[in-house]
């Protein structure tokens, strides 16, 4: 199974999956945005540079999802077109971690908004660069208005279910 989580920088997409990791399960596979970027040194932030490497991710999951390891992918995807693309190819759940972007901005520890509405990075999504939420997600986390914890259970459960179904 291939979970995709999608939201704004800071809504507690990694938060959540981590919380998945650790609090539940410890057999499924979590491929990070950030950790994945600086693995492999991509720092091309354009629209063809965040899809590649969004197809690259797509494709990696599909490939750990073939040999049944379970996967959760936690980026922020912020492109409608390429996110249904890539849900059609890998046939990966969408799950949208809904949370405001002045809370996110709160959450910011890295100073990447501050940074943004400086004009210090470009394309940055929710200041510079648009956030396209999901239409129709298979699952709403509400991480503002609800504890790591209780998200994470929201999404192991669901996984659980799916997986069981």
């Amino acid at each position: 199974m291939i979970v995709w989580l999608t939201g704004l920088p800071c809504s507690g997409k990694t938060t959540i999956a981590k919380q998945v990791l650790n609090g539940y399960d410890n057999k499924i596979e979590l491929l990070d945005g950030d950790a994945i970027r600086g693995e492999v040194s991509n720092q091309d932030f354009s629209i063809e540079g965040r899809r590649k490497h969004l197809e690259y991710i797509a494709m990696t999951a599909r490939y750990l999802d073939k040999h049944h390891i379970d996967v959760i992918c936690s980026f922020v995807s912020p492109e409608r077109s390429v996110r249904d693309e890539l849900k059609k190819r890998s046939g990966f759940h969408e799950v949208y971690v809904k949370c405001s972007l002045e809370k996110c901005k709160e959450r910011d520890v890295k100073g990447m908004y501050k940074k943004a509405m400086a004009g210090e990075i470009k394309d940055f999504t929710g200041v510079s660069a648009p956030y396209e939420e999901p239409l129709q997600p298979d699952l709403v986390l509400d991480s503002e208005n609800s504890t790591v914890e209780e998200c994470a259970k929201q999404l192991y459960e669901y996984m659980s279910d799916e997986l069981y179904d």
